[in-house]
């Protein structure tokens, strides 16, 4: 029987890259995987059931064959708020004209549209904004009726037919899941999907429905894309099990000075409740249509990796891009080079937050810094719910982080985490066989050889997730 591929990446930081038309294949995910996708996309924007359900295949198929578990990304769509159409199908709007949003179904002119969501005009008052076809075109609400609002044109321009609204001045009445959303969210874990993607999250209780839903299935990862979410940030980071900076909508609804001081502020509490977190859109937007990306693109990700995120996404570049194959391996080769220099491990060993003042936390923190006095070739975590390596990635040590599970689905979902090597494992049953099982699985996977030191933790007794209590420094025979 010939041995495995090996997989081991030679960097920290995961990458995630987004399926679609231009990476369908089982070829080009093979190709996809192997320059460093660490979780794959699905965005449930696009594409038919049937279409997602033969990438969970291709998928699942790419896992058998390296033998290395693979991360699945479910990303809902979210509420889609749009005006209606017009006469012509496009009109310019003036800057300094009046301009009317109104219930009438009748198609809109140069004066008037519809807008077919009466939430926005109950939730809007006088000086709300309301921001047109990704920002282009922005309205400022003058006067309030029952059925309509009345608005100034602020930043005219063209406009044409279901372009979407934005509104970053309200919390707007409308729950996170629509019903599409809810039949996608099912679809999607019902196939395995290991995250799911929470669109338009405002308020903590839209992520308590999105987990009463799952129901432990799979973890949530809220979309932090709407302005209300940033006022309520710590709120929905104490409900939800991971995190994504959408910097895309965000970037609409928030002036763009402001979203790179957000996106340092989500980073910045996301490690330190040790919870993933990913950082997202547009990072080698020029790869859609170009085979390198701009310096600015990669000091960008360069940026997300210094400042210690959990993982970096592709979206357009590989799903619908000329050139999927070169946006991962650029990404991976950035990633990579940024955690080769002393100032990256500088910077994140000064940014790292207090440990967790509880027996897991202190465990975790203290494997980390045996870990680096030893020159500790792994920090060997076992995990069953993904809790123990969480923590111990929490902590960002020198020293990689090998999880073992029984659970292939920790085993995934631990895909998205930095620094972790997940490898699915039998349960063990007393600390000795744990410590003799760490030593193998370390030399196995390529990270330790005879006579190397390894620190170990786990929870005893075994099996009681959570119950992180233990460490030991083993060495490889």
């Amino acid at each position: 029987m010939a041995a495995r591929p090996k997989m081991r990446r030679r960097r920290r930081t995961k990458i995630i890259a987004t399926l679609g038309p231009a990476s369908g294949t089982i070829e080009i995910l093979t190709r996809l995987f192997q320059a460093g996708a660490d979780v794959f996309r699905l965005n449930f924007s696009h594409g038919s059931h049937e279409d997602h359900a033969l990438r969970f295949a291709m998928i699942r198929e790419l896992e058998q064959k390296f033998d290395r578990p693979i991360g699945i990304l479910a990303d809902v769509q979210g509420p889609k708020l749009r005006v209606g159409r017009f006469g012509g199908g496009r009109v310019q709007l003036q800057t300094g004209q009046q301009f009317r949003l109104d219930l009438n179904p009748t198609p809109g002119d140069a004066r008037r549209v519809n807008l077919p969501h009466p939430e926005i005009i109950e939730a809007a008052s006088i000086g709300s904004n309301l921001l047109l076809d990704d920002g282009k075109l922005r309205l400022r609400v003058i006067r309030k009726l029952p059925d309509a609002l009345e608005t100034e044109i602020v930043v005219g321009g063209p406009l044409s037919d279901r372009k979407g609204v934005n509104v970053p001045d309200v919390i707007l009445p409308i729950p996170a899941l629509t019903v599409k959303d809810r039949e996608d969210l099912e679809f999607a874990v019902s196939h395995g999907a290991n995250y799911i993607g929470l669109s338009f999250v405002q308020r903590a209780e839209d992520v308590a429905e999105a987990k009463a839903l799952i129901a432990g299935r799979a973890w949530v990862m809220v979309k932090l894309e709407k302005p209300q979410a940033l006022d309520n940030l710590d709120e929905i980071m104490a409900l939800t099990d991971a995190v994504m900076v959408a910097r895309g909508d965000l970037g609409v609804e928030l002036p763009p000075e402001e979203v790179p001081l957000a996106q340092k502020r989500i980073v910045r509490l996301a490690r330190q409740l040790g919870k993933p977190v990913v950082v997202a859109t547009q990072m080698l937007e020029s790869m859609i249509s170009a085979p390198a990306p701009t310096r600015a693109e990669a000091s960008d990700v360069a940026t997300a990796v210094f400042d210690g995120a959990d993982a970096v996404m592709l979206s357009g570049e590989t799903a619908a891009g000329q050139y999927p194959y070169e946006a991962v391996n650029m990404m991976d080769r950035i990633v990579a080079r940024v955690e080769q220099d002393a100032g990256w491990r500088a910077g994140i060993d000064a940014s790292r937050a207090e440990p967790d003042a509880s027996a897991p936390g202190a465990i975790a923190a203290a494997a980390r810094q045996v870990g680096h006095t030893i020159g500790a070739k792994a920090i060997v975590a076992f995990t069953d719910s993904g809790s123990t390596a969480l923590r111990v990635a929490r902590e960002r040590p020198d020293s990689p982080v090998i999880g073992l599970t029984p659970n292939t689905d920790t085993a995934r979902r631990l895909a998205v985490v930095w620094g972790v090597h997940a490898v699915v494992t039998p349960d063990v049953h007393s600390m000795t066989e744990a410590t003799n099982r760490a030593a193998k699985v370390a030399q196995s996977e390529g990270f330790a050889v005879r006579g190397d030191e390894i620190v170990v933790t786990a929870g005893v007794p075994f099996g009681q997730p959570g119950s992180t209590n233990a460490l030991r420094v083993a060495t490889v025979k």
